[in-house]
């Protein structure tokens, strides 16, 4: 028989929703039925389980077993708890991985890097995208939203698992970078169309901020400035795509290439 969360939990698993704790308490909620499963079923442990007793019943001990307490709520319960403004049966507390940044990850194929990507639903979904095309590396400048953000992690769909992220100082990396010869792919208004361009399986693909681009200070760094062409005449309030749509038709360009 499983226990009932208690106050001390709730007012855990909320706390969780600031980045102050979980950088100082190094955990981070995971929420959705699909994702909670998957991330246990990948072998990783949680602190808590906090679900619907139907949810629990109906999954195996592969699943439970990997949570070092359960504890059963009800739907008004996740709603108090839950970032989401309609919960699922089930959120998790996990704890945070450490990733080190080593400069050797960039000869790893592609890597994205992105400066100042605030939007959760935005850095989640450019996670997903990373996953579907399998790079494995995402860089991103220390005023980005924090990938433990837990609508981040909704917005990756469990594809967080698959994507190691890492906070480094972009101008450092990306310098290091341009002296080894490696290609920094900036994606900017003015650059040549992605469909004209050499495009190499190895190199670092930038993205910036979702209303100011990439600042000057990186665009130094940047050795193919490149764009998706939109149409011949501006279209009133279309003045570019949003970051992770644009993400995603420069990272399928790649994949359609396959370069060396």
């Amino acid at each position: 028989m499983y226990k009932i969360m208690t106050r001390h939990q709730a007012k855990m698993v909320l706390s969780l929703q600031k980045k102050k704790v979980r950088e100082e308490s190094s955990l981070f909620v995971i929420e959705g039925d699909k994702v909670v499963r998957e991330y246990m079923l990948a072998g990783n442990r949680v602190i808590l389980l906090a679900a619907k007793p139907e949810w629990l019943d109906g999954e195996p001990e592969t699943v439970t077993g990997m949570a070092d307490e359960i504890v059963t709520v009800s739907y008004d319960d996740l709603r108090r708890i839950s970032s989401l403004k309609t919960p699922h049966n089930v959120l998790a507390v996990a704890a945070m991985k450490t990733t080190d940044f080593s400069a050797e990850i960039l000869a790893d194929g592609l890597t994205i890097a992105l400066e100042y990507v605030q939007d959760p639903g935005n850095m989640g979904t450019i996670i997903r995208i990373a996953a579907w095309f399998g790079i494995k590396n995402i860089i991103c400048s220390a005023d980005c939203v924090d990938v433990y953000n837990p609508k981040v992690i909704q917005a990756t769909m469990g594809a967080f698992l698959h994507v190691r992220v890492y906070y480094v100082s972009l101008d450092k990396v990306l310098k290091n970078a341009q002296e080894a010869k490696m290609p920094v792919y900036g994606a900017t208004i003015d650059g040549k169309s992605i469909y004209d361009c050499k495009l190499n399986s190895h190199g670092i693909i930038l993205l910036g901020n979702e209303s100011k681009g990439i600042s000057d200070g990186l665009l130094q760094h940047v050795t193919d400035r490149i764009t998706i062409p939109g149409p011949e005449k501006p279209l009133a309030g279309i003045e570019s795509l949003n970051v992770s749509m644009a993400a995603a038709i420069i990272c399928s360009e790649f994949a359609r290439r396959k370069t060396v």
